[in-house]
């Protein structure tokens, strides 16, 4: 599991905003296919340009962990999720809530490359996230 440290530092071995988007572009790539069934529109992100999707599923650690999958159409969109997913995947509603994302962008400067509307997405997909782990733990 990766931790943000962790992907930060990958992130900032890269020399340019270029590499960085590729990176993140790759990180998408990878993010394995979204069930059919998950594609509701409970999942799917309101406020976000992109098509996104986004499922909270129970960690086969147990334990009230949390374990996301998700899927979106627009590749640079696509692995910022592929990041979230891993971040946040693993952890318990409590741990999910805590986390500060907002640091996170901020220390690899996302709002700086990313258009605001995509800014707006990202932090409707974060969002969307942190309700799901609160409606997950209330199960």
């Amino acid at each position: 599991m990766l931790t943000a440290d962790e992907f930060v530092e990958n992130f900032e071995f890269l020399d340019d905003w270029d590499a960085r988007y590729a990176y993140l572009v790759e990180l998408g790539e990878a993010l394995p296919p979204l069930d059919e069934g998950l594609r509701t529109e409970e999942n799917r992100v309101q406020g976000c340009i992109s098509k996104v999707w986004v499922a909270p599923l129970a960690d086969p650690q147990g334990q009230g962990r949390i374990r996301y999958v998700g899927d979106c159409d627009t590749a640079i969109i696509k692995g910022v999720l592929a990041v979230l997913v891993e971040l946040l995947s693993g952890h318990t509603a409590q741990e999910i809530e805590a986390l500060d994302i907002d640091a996170l962008f901020d220390r690899i400067r996302l709002a700086e490359n990313l258009s605001p509307n995509r800014h707006f997405g990202i932090y409707a997909i974060v969002e969307l996230m942190k309700s799901q782990a609160r409606a997950f733990a209330h199960r």
